[in-house]
């Protein structure tokens, strides 16, 4: 296992720098999700999005798929023209609200961990 920072200076982060940072990470991610050409960076950006939140380092990126099968390109493209950009933009913004809620980060967590595939039915 990786070395992680402990919890308290995590919780530190969290409350003067992550919250907010995390906000508009997320933003940055987004739209450069949407411009299409952005997807790469803009992916690269939700990877670590856990890390900017808490400064908690991840064993897995969703760029590795774990011998998942993958939905075809042109239905993924399909998805994220109809569907995924902005499902993405509601998606982000319930995650980013329970996150303010600290008892919610758990399951904002998580919706940051599935984002990849609500932006472009992207299996990890």
């Amino acid at each position: 296992m990786t070395d992680q920072p402990s919890l308290l200076v995590r919780a530190v982060w969290f409350v003067f720098v992550g919250w907010w940072l995390t906000g508009l990470w997320l933003s940055v991610a987004w739209l450069l999700n949407v411009t299409i050409i952005g997807i790469p960076l803009g992916i690269k950006l939700i990877n670590k999005v856990p890390y900017v939140l808490s400064l908690k380092k991840r064993e897995t990126y969703v760029d590795e798929t774990h011998g998942r099968s993958q939905y075809s390109i042109p239905v993924r493209a399909l998805w994220f023209v109809f569907v995924g950009w902005w499902a993405s933009g509601v998606w982000t913004g319930v995650a980013y609200a329970l996150t303010l809620t600290i008892v919610g980060i758990p399951l904002a967590v998580w919706m940051y961990n599935k984002l990849p595939f609500v932006v472009s039915l992207y299996n990890y």
